[in-house]
């Protein structure tokens, strides 16, 4: 039989968070909460001792929580291994709030801190018939000769999302976008040089253009991936070319590396 700790049962808990002062809590859940993410966190089955270690509680503290989310299907421990993971009840909560998640409301909103840290415009991008289209549009504080419009289709090749696109699609997806943009230039991208654009994209985590859709704007794109999704939406990140030295670039791909790896882990999504 599992006991609560006498000092957890019914004791409330104070929060300090902007939206938590002076409002009262079970500190008894709040702590469940932190053996889940201890095994989150652990992408994978894990020992009792290793949930205690992460979790930073004692073994047979964990372990009466662990028969407390095991009764309720949260949790699960393998009778051969005696290894604990995730349960049914979590995996059916986690599908129902994927499901419910807009995924671009998500990006955007990430892509506005992201325009507020940096001060340059973010867009973010999805991918349509034709090739990636804008969806959301965050001005930044630095003047851009002219913006994409929302709802606009960009190019494959020559702007940054696009390559993004390029890089982490399935090539059954990509490859009609693609002839139709090569049709006539086959000399100017041969297949070696779109491979290595590919290439390059996947070491490096992003893409840059340098005048490529706009001309004296710097573009620099990455993906966002969501969980069982093999359709990324592209945070891009847009600057003049006046500020793009080597160490701001370095700056702005190291945010928007930040931005999008944060964001895919709201979407579910697990390197």
């Amino acid at each position: 039989m599992a006991v609560a700790d006498p000092a957890e049962n019914g004791q409330h808990a104070q929060h300090a968070g902007s939206e938590g002062i002076g409002r009262q809590g079970i500190q008894s859940v709040e702590t469940a909460m932190r053996v889940l993410l201890a095994l989150e966190e652990g992408g994978g089955a894990l020992s009792l001792s290793a949930i205690a270690q992460a979790s930073g509680m004692q073994p047979s503290k964990v372990h009466r929580y662990l028969v407390s989310l095991g009764r309720i299907g949260l949790t699960f421990q393998d009778s051969a291994t005696g290894l604990y993971d995730f349960g049914p009840s979590m995996r059916r909560l986690g599908a129902e709030a994927l499901r419910r998640t807009n995924e671009v409301a998500v990006a955007a909103g990430h892509a506005m801190r992201l325009r507020d840290r940096t001060g340059h415009s973010v867009n973010v991008a999805v991918w349509g018939d034709r090739g990636p289209i804008v969806v959301s549009w965050a001005y930044g504080t630095r003047p851009l000769p002219l913006t994409v419009r929302v709802g606009a289709t960009l190019p494959l090749l020559t702007s940054s999302v696009g390559q993004v696109y390029l890089s982490h699609l399935p090539e059954t997806l990509t490859n009609e976008v693609l002839g139709q943009e090569v049709r006539g230039r086959e000399s100017e991208w041969p297949a070696e040089r779109i491979a290595a654009i590919r290439a390059d994209i996947r070491e490096r985590g992003h893409a840059v253009t340098h005048s490529a859709v706009i001309a004296g704007v710097i573009s620099v794109a990455a993906p966002v991936f969501a969980a069982n999704d093999p359709l990324p939406l592209a945070l891009s990140v847009a600057l003049p070319e006046s500020a793009g030295t080597p160490d701001h670039l370095a700056e702005v791909a190291a945010e928007l590396h930040t931005t999008v790896t944060a964001a895919s882990r709201e979407l579910g999504h697990l390197p």
